[in-house]
């Protein structure tokens, strides 16, 4: 079952930083061909809830935030040699996350803060979710120092803060266009 869970959490990764590899073969030449556009380019991707299409933040807002607690952490280089952080931990209850930091995303957080298991030292955490469905996505850091509460403007106009968002929860929005498909009957 641990097999099971690990394989879909890399193949979760996999949809998240490299879409194009599973785009049905016309998807895949009209991508290559775009010259300069940025609706492939994994920075101008969008990244949204994998539970309910919610756009959370843009390719853009990644943040590469490396911690010392991380049990392993992944280089990942997605299309056009975007590089991408994956690190692993564990929490108390022995539940493991592969998540990305953001700089920012819209996402609901759930105050007061936790200084107590924080995986980026210095910094404490809270839950953050998705605003439209619910789910939980990841963590939101803020320094140790601060209050427990802070307002949602401080914490976004910060740039002590970031998230860390779970890759199997998260979804890119190219790649879930790429799973639609147009009957025949509609094409021109």
């Amino acid at each position: 079952m641990q097999d099971i869970f690990i394989i879909m959490q890399y193949i979760s990764l996999l949809l998240l930083v490299y879409p194009a590899a599973y785009q049905p073969g016309e998807a895949c030449a009209a991508a290559g061909e775009e010259e300069g556009g940025t609706s492939s380019s994994p920075a101008a991707a969008l990244i949204l809830c994998r539970g309910c299409g919610h756009e959370l933040a843009d390719g853009t807002d990644i943040h590469n935030v490396q911690s010392r607690m991380a049990l392993s952490i992944r280089n990942y280089t997605s299309i056009r040699s975007r590089r991408v952080n994956v690190q692993l931990f564990e929490n108390p209850h022995g539940h493991q996350f592969e998540v990305i930091t953001f700089r920012k995303s819209d996402v609901t957080l759930h105050w007061p803060a936790d200084k107590h298991f924080s995986w980026f030292p210095g910094f404490s955490w809270t839950l953050a979710t998705c605003p439209r469905c619910g789910t939980h996505l990841g963590w939101a850091f803020q320094p140790s120092d601060w209050p427990d509460t802070v307002t949602k403007n401080r914490f976004e106009e910060s740039e002590h803060t970031f998230l860390a968002l779970i890759t199997h929860r998260l979804l890119r929005e190219d790649f879930a266009s790429s799973l639609l498909m147009i009957p025949k009957s509609f094409k021109s």
